[in-house]
């Protein structure tokens, strides 16, 4: 979807309101894909001036209640969701399309889920900000990665202790692995 500036919509608009061209010719003339995204633009300039086709940067947050009343506004009326959103004073009348989806799929809960990527967990925030230098380790960060160590040593010396044992059955356990590993490409 294209966005289009601030200045553009209001030039066209401006255009539009002259008269000399109808909503399906400006669009053509300014590439504008839809002339329903034009006729948007004018319904807002209308109703709010020159503040409706600016974008927002806030993201505004609207409770569970208004957006089922916008919803159920539009189901009673029947109204398109440009007229709806102009009635409640929104200026983006395709995130009531979302809400009706939302809505659908999974009722009121539904309509209550924030947008956008969950907060990290600690957990991740902890290990992305482990330090890498021992000397900045905690104590018990410094006993953890010691505790790793001993496991993969431990871990490396019994497969080492099968291998001195048995070469042969452990080569043959193994060589689906190996054979694997042998037929990849080299870069």
């Amino acid at each position: 979807m294209a966005k289009y500036g601030e200045e553009f919509k209001l030039m066209v608009v401006r255009e539009y309101k002259k008269g000399k061209l109808g909503a399906k010719s400006l669009a053509r003339k300014h590439g504008i894909k839809a002339y329903s995204q034009l006729e948007r633009w004018i319904n807002l300039y209308e109703k709010f001036g020159e503040e409706g086709l600016k974008r927002k940067n806030h993201k505004e947050t609207y409770s569970v209640q208004f957006k089922l009343d916008v919803l159920s506004f539009m189901k009673r009326t029947g109204s398109s969701e440009t007229e709806t959103a102009l009635h409640f004073g929104l200026t983006n009348p395709p995130m009531i399309s979302s809400w009706r989806k939302s809505f659908l799929e999974g009722g009121a809960e539904a309509l209550d889920r924030p947008k956008g990527r969950p907060p990290m967990s600690d957990k991740a925030k902890n290990r992305k900000n482990k330090p890498t230098n021992e000397n900045e380790m905690t104590y018990e960060q410094r006993l953890e990665r010691e505790n790793e160590l001993l496991r993969l040593e431990v871990e490396y010396l019994k497969k080492l202790r099968a291998f001195q044992m048995d070469p042969e059955g452990y080569l043959e356990k193994h060589k689906q692995r190996y054979h694997l590993n042998s037929k990849k490409p080299s870069n």
